[in-house]
């Protein structure tokens, strides 16, 4: 799991976002960021906490915050999961996986017996100054819309 504490400065990062632009952390200093990592565009999981962090939205942003969504899908699955689930945030293309290796969430995992390498569900929550105020690794997809929304709200 991921190596990154409360406090740490959050890696920074250059991706290509569902909206067809390049994207950096740095984008939104000034705002604190939820950025969450999840396995694959519409599965049943993601589709959970994506259409979670959807519902909140309109909190999350009331509390000077946005979502950034990250999975090793391409642009195209993010753009056909954005508009199916009428998403109002970011989606990062991280085909290479290199951001979810720079927060520690990329590893083995298993299914059915079968080992494979993928993404650990969790998020980050970033303050304006781009210092990590919340690190949750292997969690629910319901508790990581809750548990956002309760730290960005206290």
């Amino acid at each position: 799991m991921t190596n990154l504490n409360v406090g740490d400065l959050a890696p920074e990062f250059e991706l290509p976002a569902d909206n067809g632009a390049t994207i950096r952390l740095s984008d939104f200093r000034g705002k604190r960021v939820v950025l969450y990592f999840y396995p694959k565009d519409d599965t049943p999981g993601c589709t959970t906490q994506a259409c979670g962090f959807r519902d909140a939205y309109p909190q999350i942003e009331e509390q000077n915050a946005v979502v950034i969504g990250v999975s090793p899908d391409s642009v195209a699955s993010h753009q056909k999961f954005k508009t199916k689930f009428d998403l109002p945030f970011l989606l990062v293309a991280d085909e290479q996986h290199s951001l979810a290796e720079a927060y520690g969430v990329w590893g083995e995992k298993s299914m059915y017996g079968k080992k494979y390498m993928g993404v650990t569900r969790s998020h980050f929550i970033i303050d304006e100054n781009g210092y990590l105020i919340d690190v949750q690794g292997k969690i629910s997809p319901a508790d990581s819309v809750s548990g956002a929304l309760k730290l960005l709200i206290k």
